[in-house]
């Protein structure tokens, strides 16, 4: 072994050793901020606000998403000495959703996988988790109504958001793909993967199941059979990947929503979403929305729904840029209040980066 080779592997020692003197040195501060605060230590807008710096002043060579899954962790496992977190997801084990629960909260907390997204609703409104983790759009396949229904008619709130790169995968329990009968995937994953296997597996059946997980588990026990979902669920079931990364849309991606009985406060890089409604009448909707074109609110995502209230009635649902205490934020929501039949804040968070 040369004496550079060597240099280098103690000098690596040494720096674990600084690093792990550091890591305890955090977790004992983070256990007193517990202490002090006596309640909820999680905040969110705090823990944008921390990996948001240390992505600006990463010095390198290590990219700044590598820098931020780390710290991520390293907070996941602080926060979990005071106050272990119960998160509820959309189950089961292996779904995209779960992915995006751990990329928001890191690996500490207890997950909580569930069938539906309105019991994921029913567990924070009931105490038996402490936060929610709901799919709210896909960039291909558009918006979750179940979510946004919920929304409505729940009062939890908004407190964050995770974007998740949905990267398709074909798996089984075979060598190849010749030995394939039939492809089990949620109705989702099917439609996002449309081209792909109208090239590529046009002979072979495909049937939709309650979810990815749900299809890689049927796959798992079914030798003729594949299933399209993510890496996560191909580990979880110990399939094979034939093909990888076969969506159609390079850059297909979910947004999920993460719901508690509070919201965030100001990070500095924030979204605001509500749920409003007007009469029916014409220029509803324009004279609705006009303040926050006037206050200088970035508007980045209109919806509708039809309202349970009566026929042809419909809610809209808004996403902008800002926080609800920053001044013209206020400003174009007192306004909003004043011309709106129906307003509701569903939230202020600190925006996701993919």
């Amino acid at each position: 072994m040369s004496d550079e080779l060597l240099n280098l592997r103690n000098r690596i020692d040494h720096l674990d050793e600084e690093i792990l003197a550091r890591l305890s040195e955090r977790a004992k501060c983070a256990q007193r901020v517990g202490e002090i605060k006596h309640g909820n230590v999680y905040r969110p807008e705090r823990e944008a606000q921390v990996l948001r710096r240390l992505a600006e002043i990463n010095p390198g060579p290590l990219p700044p998403e590598a820098v931020k899954k780390i710290f991520r962790e390293v907070m996941s496992a602080c926060l979990a000495l005071e106050q272990p977190l119960r998160v509820a997801y959309l189950g089961p084990a292996g779904t995209f959703s779960e992915s995006a629960s751990r990329k928001h909260f890191g690996s500490a907390p207890n997950f909580i996988p569930l069938a539906t997204i309105e019991d994921v609703f029913r567990a924070v409104e009931a105490g038996n988790a402490d936060y929610g983790v709901v799919p709210v759009e896909n960039s291909t396949e558009g918006a979750v109504g179940g979510t946004l229904d919920l929304l409505l008619a729940n009062p939890l709130k908004v407190c964050g958001e995770v974007k998740l790169r949905i990267h398709q995968q074909l798996m089984s329990q075979a060598d190849g793909i010749g030995a394939a009968r039939r492809i089990y995937s949620h109705a989702q994953s099917l439609a996002q993967c449309h081209e792909w296997l109208n090239r590529t597996l046009p002979h072979l059946p495909r049937i939709p199941v309650s979810s990815n997980a749900e299809a890689a588990r049927m796959a798992s026990e079914d030798p003729e059979s594949c299933a399209i979902a993510g890496e996560a669920a191909a580990e979880l079931y110990g399939l094979k990947i034939l093909a990888a990364n076969i969506e159609d849309d390079p850059g297909n991606s979910t947004r999920f929503l993460v719901i508690a009985e509070h919201d965030a406060g100001p990070s500095g890089d924030d979204r605001t979403s509500l749920v409003l409604s007007t009469p029916n009448r014409p220029g509803a909707v324009h004279t609705l929305l006009e303040p926050l074109a006037r206050h200088g609110v970035d508007m980045s995502n209109l919806q509708s729904r039809p309202a349970r209230a009566g026929l042809w009635e419909y809610v809209f649902y808004v996403d902008f840029k800002g926080h609800r205490e920053d001044a013209a934020v206020a400003a174009a929501l007192r306004e909003l209040d004043e011309r709106a039949a129906f307003v509701k804040v569903l939230g202020s968070y600190p925006v996701a980066a993919i």
